[in-house]
């Protein structure tokens, strides 16, 4: 992470470089996973079906799981690649933190998606008797091409979350907090409010004139007066 960064990028320079921003291996791995799910959902929906019967051992849930999870997986990716677009240029520390933790959960749990469609796209057509469902002999290479492609979409977005996971635990520099603290500071420094009443002096601090509190005087000021002795003679003993 380059220095003074938030979540794997820096302070906001409100430009956009498309180059940079297209070599970036996240952004390569999310735009491969965005086309294999146009492949699922597309087979699914293309060639998943004879006369209105699901390929998939005749089982319309598959045909629905896998059209559902490719369809969601597309629209999500869609949006997570416009914030990765943006996210250099987000100047909120908690907005950056959130669109990291959504980025992570949701790569996270459409790994899981993707392996449980692959297991049971898959399982439905072994189980599938080829002759009933396509009497004709048709190609059922988009039944299998989207078989093929929930499996690879269970790595792709598992890098993903790699990717997720490495820019939540990058978390923010001291340098960039301590900038956008200095940012937002209005005047220069701040200074802490005066008390509207004057500290005691310290002890050995007080001198003449100075250190003093006005409106109180300090204890002991003055040496004590010490009393005149009685002159001889002149003390009479009381008569009882």
């Amino acid at each position: 992470m380059d220095a003074g960064g938030a979540y794997g990028a820096g302070k906001a320079t409100g430009q956009f470089d498309p180059i940079a921003f297209v070599k970036r291996p996240q952004v390569i791995l999310r735009a491969v996973s965005w086309l294999f799910a146009i492949i699922v959902f597309g087979c699914i929906s293309s060639q998943g079906y004879r006369k209105d019967v699901c390929m998939y051992n005749n089982d319309p849930n598959a045909c629905n799981f896998g059209t559902a999870i490719g369809v969601l997986a597309f629209l999500a990716l869609i949006a997570l690649l416009i914030s990765d677009a943006l996210f250099s240029n987000i100047t909120s520390v908690q907005q950056r933190k959130y669109i990291v933790l959504g980025d992570m959960g949701f790569s996270g749990a459409w790994t899981f998606m993707w392996f449980v469609c692959f297991c049971y796209l898959a399982d439905q057509w072994n189980k599938t008797d080829k002759a009933v469902v396509n009497p004709d002999g048709r190609s059922t290479s988009g039944v299998e091409a989207a078989i093929a492609f929930s499996f690879f979409s269970v790595a792709s977005f598992g890098g993903l979350t790699y990717f997720a996971v490495m820019r939540y635990r990058q978390g923010v520099s001291e340098q960039f907090a301590s900038g956008i603290d200095q940012e937002q500071q209005v005047g220069g420094a701040t200074q802490p409010n005066p008390s509207p009443y004057s500290a005691y002096p310290a002890q050995g601090q007080m001198g003449a004139g100075e250190g003093t509190d006005p409106y109180q005087q300090a204890p002991f000021s003055q040496p004590p007066m010490d009393p005149k002795p009685a002159p001889p003679g002149d003390f009479q003993a009381p008569t009882y």
